[in-house]
């Protein structure tokens, strides 16, 4: 577990993106989690401006971005501070000297320079004059100011931990190459300082030996990297295909969901489009209406936009039409922490609209992951005409991990068919049901013959007439109800990882998946019994989730969150569960699960 910590203008998100993109090469199982701040630019050599970028390899499956870190490169003080802490005792510390003056370790709150005063006994500290070194490296680099020669001292670093770790160099090479193609004299900056880093690592006796960590056995088959918004614009330009529909999203940039928008919009050879709208209200309206004229809506946004679209949600529960929502969720309240990772609005997805207007929701659990849960909540969307929520969190987003890419002839079929003409004589009856689904027809406007009346007022049934009946609206409350209620027949059963009998389930959704795997893991090491399950759908419930959770002893509930999900489980299905809540904007770390599964278990 390797992390690499600076200022936010030194690069790190660079670096252990170019770190882990050379791992995945070289077949190790990996995890990552940027870490950065919400300030576009923090000052320099402040704690709140210190960037991080942490990743996880190894020759065998693993389920997190580790919790403690067995490597720490840090560019400056304030970057020592922050993220000393997390360091495992008798772990690797490797600074840049040339930072640690007397002014940034003021800034970083440091009466002695650390190096200095013994605070690092437990450490094994590799003091590294990475800028001075960088700069050395680069003199002879024309057009290169040594301003702009000790910004590449992020390549130096980068250099000298792939030697240290046996990464492959080529794909490093040539992303520099293509990078800063039209800047020559950076190109060549940066693949110098990055192979004087490398030829650091090789020549000096501070670093006697390097490590090499084996390929990992995974599943056979094509690998790329990929993180979760990524995957996220990937299952939608799938879901795109697979349903014949032609993509749009309407959207508002907003971290950390902007990168869906971004992604998207270079991919107009798919035959999408993307409009960046003035506001939040104004994206998912026009999601809507795309919705209406026959594309797949989707419209994206973190907490703080998801309360401005609820309108327009409750306007696509009152029309039935398709709309893909998609909640990227982060710390709040308010603007709240803006980059950091949060699972606090299940609650506000499931309820936070006027009046009874069910909509289904699905989480993505995993980075890749967020590829399937994209195609899902197309189907649903799509075969029942419906909203549809789909959460992801910053971590999911932001983090990344190797994924198998699929078979495109194995992606489901999510086709879906337009009304053409009226089935009823010469009437077209716009909220005539499907028999199974209760999904009404899907016209397009400007049909012959389908004409047919839209808007947010209470609609008759069959008709689509406008309705103040009270018998009526008690009668189309009910049917967009059971609408919802029945995809659960359309849905998996609730998994349940059980291989020894255990008396105690911990229960999970989203992001919570990796570590609360990993801490399964280290409870049946230690020979306690555990069972785990994860929902993937929160509505509804898949059908056997009552049974699963009656059938243990004691339910534990891990959420980031103050017991969202708790709440419902109880509510639903009346068990006493207990829940493991914090929110740090960390996920959670699967040692402290571990331990309060181990408390669960012995009590």
């Amino acid at each position: 577990m390797i992390r690499f910590a600076g200022d936010s203008g030194d690069g790190m998100q660079l670096t252990g993106d170019r770190f882990t993109s050379e791992t995945a090469v070289f077949g190790n199982d990996l995890a990552t989690l940027p870490d950065f701040p919400a300030e576009i630019r923090a000052p320099a050599g402040s704690l709140p401006g210190v960037s991080g970028f942490q990743v996880h390899f190894a020759d065998h499956d693993i389920l997190t971005p580790g919790d403690q870190p067995n490597v720490l490169v840090a560019m400056n003080p304030a970057a020592l501070k922050v993220n000393l802490g997390d360091l495992a005792k008798g772990g690797t510390v490797i600074v840049n000297t040339d930072a640690f003056s007397d002014r940034n370790l003021q800034k970083a709150g440091y009466a002695t320079s650390p190096l200095d005063d013994g605070s690092l006994s437990d450490f094994h500290v590799h003091a590294v004059s990475l800028s001075s070194m960088t700069i050395e490296a680069l003199k002879e680099v024309d057009g290169i100011t040594s301003r702009e020669a000790e910004r590449s001292k992020n390549f130096f670093a980068l250099g000298l931990m792939s030697w240290l770790y046996n990464r492959p160099i080529e794909g490093t090479l040539g992303f520099i190459e293509t990078k800063f193609g039209k800047r020559p004299e950076i190109a060549e900056a940066n693949t110098r300082a990055f192979k004087a880093g490398w030829n650091y690592g090789e020549t000096s006796e501070d670093f006697a030996v390097s490590y090499e960590i084996a390929p990992a056995k995974l599943e056979p088959g094509r690998y790329r990297q990929i993180s979760g918004n990524s995957a996220l614009t990937y299952g939608l330009i799938a879901a795109s295909k697979l349903s014949g529909l032609p993509l749009f999203l309407g959207a508002y940039p907003i971290t950390p969901a902007s990168d869906v928008l971004e992604q998207l919009a270079n991919m107009k050879h798919f035959g999408v489009r993307t409009f960046q709208a003035e506001d939040e209200i104004a994206a998912s309206g026009a999601a809507l209406g795309a919705a209406f004229g026959g594309s797949l809506g989707v419209t994206t946004s973190a907490g703080p936009g998801i309360v401005l679209k609820s309108e327009t949600v409750g306007l696509a529960v009152t029309l039935e039409l398709p709309l893909i929502v998609v909640d990227v969720q982060r710390a709040g309240p308010s603007t709240g922490m803006p980059t950091k990772p949060e699972q606090a609005d299940l609650l506000m997805v499931m309820f936070g609209r006027n009046s009874e207007s069910p909509v289904p929701v699905v989480a993505a659990s995993t980075p890749a992951g967020c590829f399937d849960a994209a195609i899902e909540a197309a189907r649903i969307a799509i075969k029942y005409r419906t909203p549809v929520f789909l959460l992801s969190d910053a971590y999911l987003a932001n983090g990344s991990e190797p994924w198998l890419i699929p078979d495109v002839s194995a992606l489901p079929d999510i086709s879906t068919e337009f009304a053409t003409s009226p089935k009823d004589g010469d009437v077209f009856l716009p909220y005539k049901r499907d028999a199974e689904t209760l999904a009404r027809p899907w016209a397009i406007p400007g049909t012959p013959g389908l004409e047919h009346r839209i808007g947010g007022l209470e609609k008759e049934d069959k008709t689509g007439n406008i309705s103040y009946d009270p018998e009526n609206h008690d009668l189309m409350v009910r049917l967009r109800a059971a609408k919802v209620a029945g995809i659960a027949a359309d849905i998996p059963e609730l998994e349940v990882d059980d291989p020894d009998g255990a008396n105690t389930l911990v229960l999970g959704w989203g992001s919570t998946y990796g570590a609360i795997g990993a801490a399964a893991r280290r409870v049946r090491a230690s020979g306690r019994k555990v069972a785990t399950a994860h929902l993937h759908y929160l509505n509804p419930f898949p059908r056997n989730t009552g049974e699963v959770v009656r059938s243990y002893e004691k339910v534990l509930m891990p959420e980031i969150n103050l017991g969202q999900l708790k709440m419902l489980i109880r509510a639903e299905f009346l068990v006493d569960a207990v829940g493991y809540n914090k929110v740090r904007g960390r996920p959670f770390r699967a040692a402290e699960l571990a331990d309060a599964i181990t408390a669960l278990v012995d009590s």
